[in-house]
């Protein structure tokens, strides 16, 4: 599950992507229902992290640093929230062997959920803020593998 500090930014990105200059704070809040001194930590990382600028004075605001389309929500995901991983044993950029497993290579477990986060990690990689605002997130769908003979339906 994703942090609503997660939502927030995902949702002030497409905000930020469906303008044609730069947004005030107050816009986006009030538009996205985001509260005001949360959506500012959440675009000063966001501004920290070079996907967002910020202006000053009567024309400034916020606007996105890069183009929509090169801003995935994997990324974003990975800024907020940290890995994309449902087990530790399974993070890329945050690895940590699981105190309880034996073995890796032979953990149950860990094979059904690898399948799990390799998926997810397809489709977020993928997956753009121009892709949101243009409302193509059903093309995104993960192409399951075979299943084997072993494999229950």
């Amino acid at each position: 599950m994703i942090s609503q500090k997660a939502k927030y930014a995902l949702r002030a990105l497409v905000a930020l992507a469906r303008a044609d200059d730069s947004l005030v704070i107050s816009d986006i809040a009030e538009t996205q229902k985001i509260p005001r001194k949360f959506l500012e930590q959440i675009l000063l990382d966001l501004k920290h992290h070079g996907l967002v600028h910020s202006r000053r004075g009567r024309l400034g605001g916020y606007g996105l640093l890069r183009p929509a389309d090169q801003i995935t929500f994997g990324q974003v995901l990975r800024l907020i929230d940290g890995p994309i991983a449902p087990l530790p044993c399974l993070s890329r950029i945050a690895y940590r062997r699981c105190e309880d497993c034996q073995d890796e290579k032979s953990c149950e477990i860990r094979r059904v959920f690898a399948a799990v986060a390799e998926a997810s990690r397809d489709v977020l990689d993928r997956a753009t803020i121009a892709d949101a605002v243009a409302g193509i997130a059903t093309d995104l769908s993960y192409e399951t593998p075979p299943r084997t003979a072993s494999s229950r339906s």
